[in-house]
């Protein structure tokens, strides 16, 4: 009897020992699964996760914004000219006139100088955003003007010269290297996911207009065939923002092309539309067309955000494309706000026609630098269509 006993016990002891073995095995086997799909991060949105999240903002009206004391990212963010005051007085008009968003660009290099005093500076400027009930849209990367930024004191505006200061990210070094590739990881993720998780924050887009060739401004010193280099750093720069588990949508605007069926599109159209949560476009022509761009692009069955428009020497103006926006509950973010040192209210042309005095038709922005409005009559507008108290 006593060997019996003896025996079942160790029958017991062998069997409960086998099934801690097994259970041991099914965890390694777990593991490298969800390493995996934490080094992945989160899928790309479904679009009904993007209608959900698209349902909660209420309609989207702001502007690309650069405080008038500031010339590009650079001088917006660094820590010598970081002008807090300037920024809370001038969003402060913007929250006037009902705008809850805005559009505002980061830069590679500003992490690189010093990527905590960059996040810090960020949260500070997040901190005067939520202040205002702004929710803003942050650009990662941009192929506009300059390709060869400088950290440091940035130069004084070119009299009469539309976005004279403005600088590329990344630049054309840091574009055409590869082996700065890793440096732009981190810029992208460090950025990302030191943010991943906040509600001050509306959406990230991750690279303003890739494929401009800058032909009016700085197309003789461009890195040629860019478009062959932006094509793969853009799609590798998606998938650095989505490994971080982003809670806000990841978008990148087409702004150039024929946008009338999937396949009319740019191969770098393709990955902008293809990879992005959400829908933006850019627009600077008349209501005809801004109208015609929205059609197009309801067929990717997403929310939809125009993140530049109105250049009223383009004939694109607030009174022609803002209640169309409306009508198909479209975001809408306006190129400018403030008349400073971008000099936006100067066209496009200014990089080849002189100008000598404030154009009488000022091309963007809204406010001057007192706050009082250029037209008086758009702003009564956007107050009306916004609901502005």
């Amino acid at each position: 009897m006593k060997f019996l006993k003896t025996s079942i016990w160790a029958i017991l002891i062998c069997l409960s020992f086998q099934q801690c073995n097994k259970k041991a095995e099914e965890k390694k086997e777990e593991t490298p699964a969800k390493e995996e799909a934490a080094t992945t991060g989160r899928e790309i949105w479904t679009k009904e996760q993007a209608k959900e999240w698209y349902a909660k903002q209420g309609w989207l009206v702001g502007a690309d914004f650069l405080p008038s004391t500031a010339i590009n990212q650079l001088e917006m963010f660094q820590e010598a000219s970081f002008d807090t005051a300037t920024i809370d007085k001038e969003l402060g008009w913007a929250q006037n006139i009902g705008m809850n968003t805005m559009r505002v660009y980061l830069h590679d290099l500003l992490f690189q100088q010093d990527s905590a005093g960059f996040i810090k500076r960020l949260n500070v400027f997040l901190d005067i955003t939520k202040k205002h009930n702004i929710k803003p849209v942050l650009v990662l990367f941009d192929s506009c003007w300059d390709p060869f930024p400088k950290l440091g004191k940035q130069r004084d505006p070119k009299p009469g010269v539309h976005n004279s200061g403005w600088v590329q990210s990344p630049g054309f070094e840091g574009l055409k290297d590869s082996t700065q590739y890793p440096r732009l990881e981190r810029y992208v993720k460090g950025t990302v996911a030191a943010l991943a998780n906040d509600d001050r924050i509306l959406a990230w887009d991750i690279w303003n207009e890739p494929d401009n060739p800058n032909t009016s401004s700085y197309g003789k010193v461009e890195l040629p065939n860019k478009v062959d280099y932006v094509i793969p750093l853009l799609t590798k720069s998606f998938a650095w923002a989505r490994s971080v588990n982003p809670s806000q949508p990841l978008t990148s605007g087409v702004w150039a092309g024929n946008w009338e069926t999937h396949e009319t599109l740019k191969p770098v159209e393709k990955v902008m539309i293809d990879q992005s949560d959400i829908i933006t476009f850019h627009n600077y022509e008349g209501p005809e067309s801004f109208e015609k761009a929205i059609k197009q692009l309801q067929r990717y069955d997403r929310p939809i955000i125009c993140t530049e428009y109105m250049s009223r020497g383009n004939g694109s103006f607030f009174k022609g494309s803002l209640p169309i926006a409306k009508k198909y509950n479209v975001g809408a973010i306006n190129w400018g706000l403030v008349d400073g040192k971008s000099q936006t209210i100067y066209p496009w042309d200014s990089w080849k026609k002189t100008y000598t005095k404030e154009p009488d038709l000022w091309f963007h922005d809204i406010f001057r630098k007192d706050g009082t409005p250029y037209k008086k009559d758009e702003v009564e507008l956007i107050k009306n269509l916004t609901a502005a108290k």
